[in-house]
């Protein structure tokens, strides 16, 4: 494949709108771009942890297949009619999680974000895929979305989680817990 972008700079945004895949133009606040440009900001949050050298090989080659899916979801949420998400991605997130979820301690309080670099990375990386979430959902109530990208936000979201505990145990060996007495302090 030749250069994608030979020049990074186009001038064509300068007037508040942006192109979508399908060579339509919409306001760079539109519904649309704030649910891809949503999932790019989750994308890099996700490039952010695996930046930690902490990151065992296993949760790493995850969250890269990971930033693989979130390009063609955010392909598929900028070429309006596009489909590129399937519902294996999903899939292959609920056995991942169900793996790394697998040898964790049951929770029976909250737990408080953070626990080590990494998995405070973790937790911000999840609560930018809640966000993408709801940017999408608000999306789906004015044009027509396939649910497999909901399903597959929904899902990320839960794995983070699980990998932000992982990563917590495994850097500092332990998980903040909320401390439900001070409540009323």
């Amino acid at each position: 494949m030749g250069n994608r972008l030979s020049k990074i700079y186009t001038r064509t945004g300068d007037d508040g709108t942006t192109g979508l895949g399908d060579g339509s133009r919409t306001g760079k606040d539109s519904l649309r771009v704030e649910a891809f440009g949503t999932v790019d900001e989750a994308n890099s949050a996700i490039g952010i942890v695996l930046s930690f050298p902490a990151v065992p090989g296993l949760i790493r080659n995850c969250l890269t297949e990971v930033q693989h899916d979130l390009f063609e979801l955010g392909g598929e949420l900028c070429i309006p009619g596009h489909k590129a998400v399937e519902m294996h991605f999903v899939e292959r997130l609920e056995n991942e999680l169900d793996a790394l979820n697998a040898d964790l301690p049951p929770l029976k309080e909250f737990i408080l974000p953070g626990g080590s670099p990494a998995a405070a990375a973790c937790h911000l990386a999840r609560t930018i895929v809640r966000r993408a979430e709801r940017r999408v959902n608000t999306l789906a109530k004015q044009e027509e979305l396939r649910p497999e990208v909901l399903r597959y936000l929904n899902r990320l979201s839960d794995l983070l989680f699980v990998v932000a505990r992982r990563l917590a145990r495994e850097e500092s060996g332990t998980e903040t817990i909320w401390d439900r007495s001070r409540i009323g302090s």
